[in-house]
Order: structure tokens, then sequence, then C-alpha cells
């Protein structure tokens, strides 16, 4: 039994905030913090089992740290913005609190997201004698655990990955994005890169696509991103030839975006306007839809997986390995779209298995770094059953 401080209350949050108080043997306690006090009362007023509710600013390290230190949390649950990563990180390592996230960490001033500046913690995270869990979302997160069961049950050797995501739900807005909107531009944005062959390879945004045949959802074009699970499981997926991220756009998507990004909306630069500075995405941000809002209006399924192939007994073999989400049911269950659940489930299991010391450790981990089964076994106990296709070789 451990008492946990969830940071951040958008969409993810909610649902990180309802599965722990789904299990109250593992979380005994749950404090819901955000800079927006009364957003952590909305949620919190959904769900029948106390939490309490507290108002933090995430980047003010000393005051978080204190907030911490009085607490004294076991686990620090952070589903804030990814700008406030190492900021977050600090103030566990200050107050003595085990850490994790779902997203890397991204500069607020450069379009760009790396493991560079978490993995420099490592040193620090395992001298404290602390536990750092990155990326405990689906993708990062779920795929890399798809990717380190393959190694360890289906493969002697992989080859091959492709980082599938899929959805096919309908929030019936013209333009919206299912997560925050200057995260999900920013990264859609921006030029695309694979692994090969121990080299990485850069391509002009959404320029390359394929088309997918997606079980239960069907054939989608995806379009080939930079993806923050490609850094870590180039390095620990043992005799990895090639790995890629897709990801798929309805050409109204697109079409919005591009048109966005011709007339400067997705710059990350403040301007001038009428003698006050605005950052133009910042801006777009409060125009689009709060992505926690979508939950009542988005219909249809997700379909997020890993595409293997490599050898086993000495034959070749392909698999997929998958989940299919159902937006309705998701917010039939946690007032939630399939998004923000493939993301806030994984949250709260990675933080259970750290919790009941299934995953422990010194240091700074990738989700492949630990044993899968048990991690696996708890996801689908919890929301997000998964599936191994076999597939045709070639």
């Amino acid at each position: 039994m451990s008492k946990v401080v969830i940071i951040g209350a958008g969409g993810v949050g909610g649902v990180v905030t309802h599965k722990c108080a789904q299990v109250p043997d593992v979380f005994s306690e749950i404090v819901l913090a955000s800079r927006t006090q009364s957003k952590c009362d909305a949620i919190a007023a959904q769900i029948k089992r106390p939490i309490r509710t507290a108002a933090i600013d995430a980047d003010n390290v000393p005051a978080l740290t204190a907030f911490l230190k009085k607490e004294a949390p076991a686990l620090v649950i952070n589903v804030a913005l990814p700008y406030q990563d190492l900021h977050i990180m600090d103030a566990c390592l200050a107050a003595g609190v085990d850490y994790l996230d779902t997203a890397n960490y991204e500069p607020l001033d450069v379009a760009k997201f790396e493991y560079k500046w978490q993995w420099a913690y490592q040193d620090r995270f395992k001298n404290a004698g602390r536990m750092a869990l990155l990326g405990s979302g689906f993708d990062p997160g779920v795929t890399n655990v798809f990717c380190a069961y393959a190694q360890k049950k289906l493969f002697d050797e992989i080859h091959t990955i492709d980082i599938l995501d899929a959805n096919a739900g309908d929030h019936g807005y013209a333009f919206a994005t299912n997560f925050n909107p200057e995260i999900n531009l920013r990264e859609v944005s921006a030029k695309g890169r694979y692994w090969d062959h121990g080299e990485w390879i850069e391509t002009e945004p959404v320029s390359w696509s394929r088309q997918f045949d997606f079980p239960e959802i069907g054939p989608k074009k995806a379009y080939l991103l930079y993806h923050e699970e490609l850094e870590s499981l180039a390095q620990n997926i043992k005799g990895l030839k090639r790995i890629r991220f897709w990801m798929t756009f309805s050409d109204n998507y697109l079409m919005h975006m591009r048109a966005l990004q011709n007339v400067g909306m997705l710059g990350i630069e403040a301007v001038n306007h009428k003698g006050q500075k605005i950052v133009p995405i910042e801006f777009l941000k409060t125009l689009l839809p709060d992505p926690a809002s979508l939950g009542p209006r988005t219909k249809g399924l997700t379909n997020i997986g890993c595409l293997v192939e490599g050898l086993k007994d000495g034959k070749p073999r392909k698999v997929y390995i998958y989940n299919v989400c159902n937006h309705e049911e998701c917010f039939r269950e946690v007032f939630s779209q399939a998004i923000s659940y493939t993301t806030g489930v994984p949250a709260m299991v990675g933080a259970k298995m750290m919790l009941t010391g299934k995953w422990r450790g010194k240091g700074v981990f990738n989700m492949e770094q630990l044993d899968p089964e048990p991690f696996l076994e708890a996801l689908a106990k919890h929301g997000l059953p998964w599936q191994v296709k076999e597939m045709p070789v070639g």
C-alpha cells in the first residue's frame, strides 16, 4: 500500500487518477496536483474514493521539492508537459522520491525530443538509490514492452521493427488534436527519422507513407515519423537492423496542419502582436478543442502495435503484437477518449510494477530494460488486452 502524487490534470492525468483509484491495495492514497487546482477538483469529483488535490507549479523546483517532502509519496507519476520533466526529476531527487513519466523531455524553445537529457540523470538517481522509469505510456511504453516480449519469448533474433499507431476515431470537429496540441503538432510537423543498420536517416515531414491493414480497423495510410522509443529500442534490442515508427492521419488533418504551418501558426518563437509577445502555437492551442473534452464526442477504435520480423528456431518469423481500444468504452469507464486511456493505463501499470517490487532498480530505466511479462499481464487485467498475430513473411 503506497501513496502517490500525480502531477498533471489533463486528459491523461484524469485517466491515471481513475485507474489508480481502482487499485486501492496498491495505491492507498492519491494526491492529484496541477497548476490549476480546479482541474484536479473536477477529476476528483468523478471518483468515489477520496482524492486529495493541490495547486503546484511543476516548474518551481524549490516549491515542488517542499511539497514532495511534506507529502512523502513513494512515487511521483508525471503526466504534466514534457517541458517539465527535468524540473520534476530534480524535485524527486531532492525529496528522495521515485519518478515515472509517459513522454521524454522536450525543450520549450526547440522542437526536438530525445533521451539524452534524462539519460544524463542515470548516476544521480543511482547514487541516490532511487528509480526513474521513462516513457510508461503506450508509444512510448507498451510498444517498448511488446518489443521486449518479442525478444524474450517469440524470437531468437529480431531484425526489423515497425511501430504502428492507427486512430480510426471520429470526434466530429473540423480539426482537433487527440492530445496536447503543442506536443502533437510539433511532433507531426517535424522531420521524420528512422534507424537503419546503425545510422539515423532523416526524411521530410510526413513525406513517406505506407498502407497497412490494421486488425479490426482495416486498411489505413500511415506516415513515417520520428518517435522517442526508437532511440532506446535501437540500443536495447539485440541484433536489430532497422526500426521505424508510423502513424495514421486523415487527409483533412494533414491539410489543416500544413495550412497552419504555412502561415506560421506552428511557430514556437514569440512574435510581437500589438505590443505583446505571443507564441503562435500556444495561441493556436487556446483556439483548438481541449483534448480532454473529446471523450463524449469520439467514436471508433484505435490500433497500436509492433510489427516484428526476425528468426525463430532458424526460420523466418513475422508477428504483429497489438492492442485495439474503443473510444466509447473508455468514456463509459473513465470519461476519456482512447488516446488518453491508452497512455494513462500503462502509466498506472508501470507505477504498480514499481510499487509492488515487480520492477525495481537504481537509476534511470526505459521500459524494455525490465521484465515484460508481469507488465503485460497487468496491462490486460486493467483494460488494455493485447494479441499476437502471425503474419506472412516477406
